[in-house]
């Protein structure tokens, strides 16, 4: 089963590198860009066939390792 993790800072965090990319778009010109959010996606593709029990795991994961939940939130995905 693939699995989707979207980890992204929380808000009033603050995120240096979608600043850097926020000024350079707005150098090159893209100036309807009002911010910048850099987050990551980790793809996991988990041998379970029962959608509860995986997405428990993941959420396991999430909390142990994935994230740090002190500064970021996340979400997941369930995919076939």
């Amino acid at each position: 089963m693939k699995v989707i993790v979207n980890i992204q800072l929380k808000e009033g965090v603050l995120d240096p590198q979608g600043k850097a990319v926020y000024h350079a778009l707005l150098a090159l010109q893209f100036d309807e860009v009002e911010d910048v959010r850099i987050g990551k996606q980790i793809i996991l593709h988990v041998e379970n066939e029962n959608r509860e029990k995986t997405l428990k795991r993941v959420e396991e994961m999430c909390e142990e390792l994935l994230a740090n939940t002190v500064i970021e939130t996340y979400s997941i995905e369930m995919g076939d």
